[in-house]
């Protein structure tokens, strides 16, 4: 009999992830003599993975809390969709990959089905929202953590959660050559590029792009800007990004380019908006700055209710201050140089943040040898055991 599994990402990273973990998924069980179908939300790679899409992942990226209210009814027309899905077909077991906005809900819905819960890539609820703790408790049967200090946070208050590695961690870094990357996206390969990344939801990059553009313009040298497109970015959402670049980079070399991995090995340096972005930055050792804004309320709100001393995710690992922060009303054109000039020279600046990163990257690399397998594999493992429970 063929299992039905339930697969759920809302964007770009958690996209990813998924599209892995349904690969990861069809190898284990047909080693194991078996198969199963896969449903949920999700975007092209996922789709291609294997995975029936009843709702797009572009259709549910919004961003903040007052930017989710503009959006409630077309949300909650395809949440419902979602919703009479795993009604209708029963999955043996669901996996939510981050996205807690939706997630959570969902995670209600399956509960009350008697649906085994996964939720992979926790959100930040060690930050703030700790009070969602008594949702995770109980509606989620296996919180699959990506760091190391995730853990012990959930189970001291009585989640059952498991360290399974950070999936980036362990991917080789590019193959391609810096030759080839500037053939493919028409640059320069004798002359420097920066990496511009603001983002892979539409609000995140309507927000952030044009400053991040602005900045570009009042660096001094001459530099080519790449700038990566998130594969959840459906046709009319990466016309917006080409009109925000014609409008807001005049005069500068700006490539769109489809790999951000590959960018940012090869960028001298880059502005990253805060997300999975900066660990990939990190994790590569390109030196960057990151940015963060979000509409007034939604940052009235949540400093008020956030309880960690840095917004990016490297350092909080770091547990200090290795790459410049630039939140709200510190995201500027000029902060930006300020931070990002000292980078791209040959300097202490520079020598400083890679020694920085190297140590950040042999700290998430030790936590994730410590496991067996790697996470996409062990999340496949979890998966798998509690659907045939």
């Amino acid at each position: 009999m063929t299992q039905k599994i339930f697969i759920s990402a809302g964007e770009a990273s958690g996209e990813h992830y998924g599209a892995l973990l349904v690969t990861a998924l069809v190898k284990q069980l047909a080693a194991e003599g078996a198969e199963a179908s896969f449903y949920g939300m999700g975007g092209a790679r996922m789709q291609a993975a294997g995975l029936e899409v009843v709702v797009r992942s572009e259709e549910m990226a919004v961003m903040g809390l007052t930017e989710v209210v503009r959006h409630l009814p077309h949300i909650y027309s395809e949440f419902q969709r979602l919703k009479q899905a795993v009604r209708e077909r029963r999955p043996s077991v669901a996996v939510l990959i981050d996205f807690p906005e939706i997630h959570f809900r969902l995670a209600k819905e399956l509960h009350r089905l008697g649906i085994p819960v996964i939720f992979f890539v926790s959100p930040q609820l060690w930050a703030w929202k700790k009070g969602r703790i008594k949702l995770v408790r109980k509606y989620i049967d296996k919180m699959l953590v990506i760091f190391p200090f995730e853990e012990p946070f959930y189970r001291e208050r009585g989640v059952q959660a498991e360290f399974v590695g950070h999936p980036l961690a362990e991917l080789p870094l590019p193959t391609i050559t810096r030759q080839e990357f500037a053939s493919q996206n028409r640059l320069n390969a004798a002359q420097q590029w920066i990496g511009l990344l603001p983002g892979s939801r539409p609000k995140e990059i309507r927000d952030n792009l044009p400053e991040i553009l602005r900045a570009a313009g009042q660096l001094t040298g001459s530099y080519q800007f790449l700038l990566p497109l998130a594969p959840t970015l459906n046709p009319a959402q990466r016309e917006e990004v080409k009109q925000l670049v014609a409008a807001h980079g005049g005069g500068l070399t700006v490539r769109l380019v489809e790999d951000a991995r590959a960018a940012l090995h090869h960028a001298r340096a880059s502005v990253v908006a805060s997300g999975t972005a900066t660990v990939e930055a990190a994790l590569i050792g390109n030196p960057f700055v990151v940015v963060y804004r979000v509409s007034a309320l939604t940052y009235a709100i949540a400093k008020r209710m956030v309880t960690v001393p840095h917004v990016a995710m490297v350092n909080l690992i770091a547990e200090k201050r290795v790459v410049p922060e630039l939140i709200q009303s510190e995201f500027t054109a000029e902060k930006i140089v300020e931070n990002l000039a000292p980078m791209i020279l040959d300097g202490a600046p520079r020598k400083s943040m890679m020694q920085e990163l190297a140590q950040l990257r042999k700290r998430l690399h030790a936590g994730c040898a410590e496991q067996t397998g790697g996470a996409i594999e062990r999340v496949a493992a979890i998966t798998i055991e509690l659907s045939n429970s």
